[in-house]
């Protein structure tokens, strides 16, 4: 199964773009997904268990290494990559 998501990060701190652009930065890196970035949010398409495993991954990285932050996640069950 195909699966698109739109994630938004929101560190609680004064300094919120390196933890923005270092999560953007791991997931752009892996080659199983396809990514879509804009000012908004960014957009990962692929299948669903590798999207859901490198989420999982990466959102809990980004927790241990930048401390308290805010993901707001849409997802939907089919492949709207452009």
């Amino acid at each position: 199964m195909k699966l698109s998501i739109e994630i938004s990060n929101y560190p609680l701190n004064e300094q919120y773009i390196p933890p923005i652009k270092d999560f953007i930065d791991r997931l752009t890196a892996n080659p199983d997904v396809t990514t879509s970035c804009n000012t908004m949010s960014t957009q990962v398409f692929g299948d669903y268990d590798v999207v859901m495993t490198l989420l999982n991954q990466e959102m809990k990285a980004s927790f241990e290494r930048f401390g308290k932050m805010i993901f707001v996640v849409k997802f939907i069950n089919a492949d709207l990559a452009p």
